[in-house]
């Protein structure tokens, strides 16, 4: 056979990387692997070598040997290896600096390989220190300041999509390196130089945020919980300043995208055709155990990053509520941004390239979708998106991981239902939306068809509280939940009340649902009373009523509704009779909840004022007319001809409520949350994720 020439300087090149006294048989070796050799040996291979670095960085770092020989050494070989990571680590941001890219990637990757490679290694009980084996200490300062500025002008510069995305990679590999971000004190370098301005002019670039947006969002919501009890971040002081229009907007753009891209994934599974009977059967058989929504949903991971980043928003910057509010057109593809028209200088046409990410299971990260044709859309805005959302994740709370998914739903919703500007957008009338709810399939209910008529965001809030308390009474009762759920139908009541708005809304599936709450607590109270304080759970309800009968006739619709409101209490008079027993019962045994089962009785006063009121005046009424049983126009004339001579005790702060405070009540909760979300993050990155061809490809022209 002829050996071309090619070939014999090939055969010739790879010569000279075989091991000393290797036949041509053995494998090569990789002339990186051999440095990557001897600099875990201890030696210096570069002693000697003025060109050395040069050519080092030019070489294909092989990520997965590295973090391999780490997980190889013991604690004691690392420590003693502790000069030459640190020369490695100072050589990788020198590099960082150039501007020949092939090397930067490089040296980027590297530096991905020694941190997670370290880090791994700490997660036994080590007495090491990392910033000492990584940088050293006495040089900490200095590297980490490099390191930083060298990321900034990477990420902020004209460079292509995959060097950056290599380098958000790099930070969130730093901040994701220990499980409690709070212990993780080489972020504290982080916080004397910050990276706040990247993560901002990344999502304020409409084409760059569609394929970093993700990355971005994710580093400043973890860099935002680092020790946010403890001190002052320097992060969640400019993002509650932030009020740049621009970078707002890509923040909102990019949750929303995310969200959208959930409840699309949702709708597809929800609608896709069974194949065959044996498919038929096996559904059926499982919707026995497991509802079909709940079947459905438990396909489709939520992102609670995504959604720690909008109740991070939501709570620091005030601002960001007009995002939330702001209409925007819609189609199927997702939402447009308000600024994918506008011109952004700096921006390369290949920042829509192809992005070096990599998605785990069905969780929606990485590139975003484009800002989509404006046809067959619909007007609409971020909250539409995020009230859908929750429509979906509350359907399959057993599941731990959507039990707090929807817990943080709520939460968010109760931060905004606080907000003044948010509840006049609510409850505006010449602010009109279709908000497609899902709806759980209950065997006492018929198939839901979905509202599509133009309202006040405000009622699809209500319609979700009201779906939520009707399908969520359950032996495993979500007692926390139900007192968010309730919390926040309280505030939009406030609101209503303190600003005389009267929303046209269908305020008899709410009455209709809290009674029922009532009924499944009395039934329920040998299971539910040995496990919760249902008594402040019924207080929460019966105070929601107390509100309606004081001041309903300032916000609801019409007086109507003011007399079927009085209809529905004296028509389930049983049910509150039966509460008030409950209560008097536990009251008076000196049981573990005799001052909330007290409390309760006296809340009732005016819900058994009204009933020992009318009661007797429908009866005398009824026997008057020769009548056994009474139609509700009946009843509601004998309700409004005796209006005059009902006396209620006026009680106090029924329009009043504590504001929602994260700290300390739910300190243990976020804490437990941003844990979540860096493990699920460091299981996702990988060595495949830190050296994919296609961050290569991108400077093949360079060779």
């Amino acid at each position: 056979m002829t050996t071309t020439p090619e070939k014999a300087d090939k055969k010739d090149k790879e010569s000279g990387l075989l091991r000393k006294g290797s036949s041509s048989k053995k494998p090569l070796k990789e002339k990186v692997v051999q440095i990557y050799e001897s600099f875990f040996k201890g030696e210096d291979p570069s002693l000697g070598n003025p060109n050395f670095w040069d050519e080092f960085f030019l070489m294909k770092a092989n990520v997965a040997y590295i973090e391999k020989a780490f997980s190889k050494m013991t604690p004691e070989q690392l420590v003693a290896l502790k000069d030459n990571i640190n020369l490695l680590c100072h050589r990788c941001i020198l590099t960082l600096k150039e501007d020949y890219q092939i090397r930067v990637v490089n040296a980027l990757q590297t530096m991905c390989a020694l941190i997670r490679g370290v880090y791994g290694k700490s997660l036994g009980d080590y007495g090491f220190d990392i910033i000492n084996i990584l940088v050293g200490f006495d040089a900490a300062e200095v590297q980490m300041q490099r390191l930083i500025e060298s990321v900034h002008s990477i990420l902020t510069g004209d460079n292509p999509a995959g060097l950056k995305t290599l380098s958000l990679k790099l930070l969130l590999i730093l901040v994701t390196a220990t499980d409690n971000v709070s212990q993780n004190t080489i972020l504290e370098y982080i916080m004397i130089n910050s990276v706040f301005e990247s993560v901002v002019q990344i999502l304020a670039n409409p084409m760059s945020r569609q394929v970093h947006g993700h990355d971005a969002l994710l580093l400043l919501t973890i860099l935002v919980n680092y020790r946010k009890y403890e001190s002052v971040n320097p992060y969640i002081v400019k993002l509650s300043i932030l009020d740049d229009e621009l970078a707002l907007n890509g923040l909102g753009w990019v949750i929303s995208s995310a969200l959208t891209e959930f409840n699309r994934k949702y709708k597809e599974k929800k609608e896709e055709p069974q194949s065959g009977w044996l498919s038929s059967i096996t559904s059926m058989v499982g919707n026995i155990f497991v509802g079909d929504s709940d079947s459905v949903s438990a396909k489709v991971r939520t992102n609670d990053s995504i959604l720690l980043a909008l109740y991070e928003a939501v709570h620091l910057n005030r601002n960001f509520i007009t995002v939330l509010t702001t209409s925007h057109t819609e189609t199927s593809s997702g939402p447009s941004s308000p600024t994918t028209t506008r011109a952004v200088e700096g921006t390369r046409e290949d920042e829509l390239g192809p992005q070096a990410d990599q998605q785990g299971g069905e969780t929606v990260q990485g590139p975003l979708p484009s800002t989509p044709p404006p046809d067959s859309s619909q007007t609409t805005n971020h909250m539409v998106t995020f009230l859908q959302y929750c429509s979906i994740v509350m359907q399959d709370i057993k599941d731990e991981q959507r039990l707090c998914s929807f817990k943080l739903c709520l939460v968010i919703l109760t931060c905004i239902a606080e907000d003044q500007y948010a509840n006049s957008f609510l409850h505006d009338a010449n602010m009109n939306f279709v908000v497609h709810l899902y709806r759980m399939p209950m065997r006492h209910r018929k198939i839901a068809v979905p509202n599509t008529s133009s309202r006040p965001l405000a009622c699809a809030w209500l319609d979700l509280t009201v779906e939520f308390i009707v399908t969520h009474m359950m032996k495993d009762f979500p007692m926390e939940l139900y007192m968010r759920c309730l919390g926040i139908v309280h505030r939009l009541l406030c609101y209503q009340k303190k600003c005389r708005v009267r929303l046209q809304y269908t305020w008899k599936d709410l009455w209709t649902a809290l009674i029922n709450l009532v009924k499944f607590m009395i039934a329920q109270e040998a299971h539910l009373a040995s496990r919760h304080n249902i008594f402040y759970l019924a207080i929460k309800v019966v105070n929601l009523f107390n509100l309606f009968i004081t001041y309903g006739d300032t916000f609801l619709p019409s007086p109507t509704s003011y007399d079927e409101l009085y209809y529905e209490v004296i028509r389930m008079h049983t049910v509150f009779d039966n509460l008030y027993s409950m209560a008097l019962r536990h009251a008076t045994n000196h049981g573990e909840h005799k001052d909330s089962a007290t409390r309760l009785t006296n809340a009732l006063v005016n819900i058994r004022a009204i009933v020992n009121h009318f009661t007797p005046k429908i009866d005398s009424w009824s026997a008057a007319n020769h009548l056994s049983s009474l139609t509700e126009d009946q009843v509601l004339e004998v309700v409004r001809s005796n209006y005059d001579t009902l006396t209620l005790k006026l009680q106090e702060s029924l329009d009043q409520y504590e504001r929602y405070a994260e700290k300390p009540k739910e300190s243990a909760f976020f804490t437990q949350l941003v844990r979540s979300i860096i493990s699920d993050f460091r299981k996702s990155i990988s060595v495949a994720t830190l050296q994919q061809e296609t961050v290569l490809q991108e400077f093949s022209h360079i060779h």
